[in-house]
């Protein structure tokens, strides 16, 4: 069969501080909403729509969201950058 192969990821708990997300690897990994601030007021439903289209990209639809896995590892090592518009 033909299509886009995507890499497991699963949402596996959100918080008031944040959610945490469990890649295909068996990595489970912490997005703190206050490094995360796109993620703070969006709903469940958006939320559990995230996609690995590879093994270090991560990608939101619904809330027009990408990341680098490593950003999440590594938050310090990536400032946080966002345009309003």
């Amino acid at each position: 069969m033909h299509g886009t192969d995507t890499l497991a990821v699963e949402v596996t708990h959100v918080s008031k501080q944040g959610l945490w997300i469990l890649l295909g690897d068996n990595e489970e990994l912490h997005l703190p909403f206050v490094n995360f601030p796109w993620f703070k007021a969006a709903t469940i439903e958006q939320l559990s729509d995230v996609q690995r289209p590879t093994t270090g990209h991560l990608y939101w639809p619904q809330l027009d969201v990408d990341l680098a896995v490593d950003s999440v590892r590594d938050p310090a090592a990536f400032p946080l950058v966002s345009h309003s518009g």
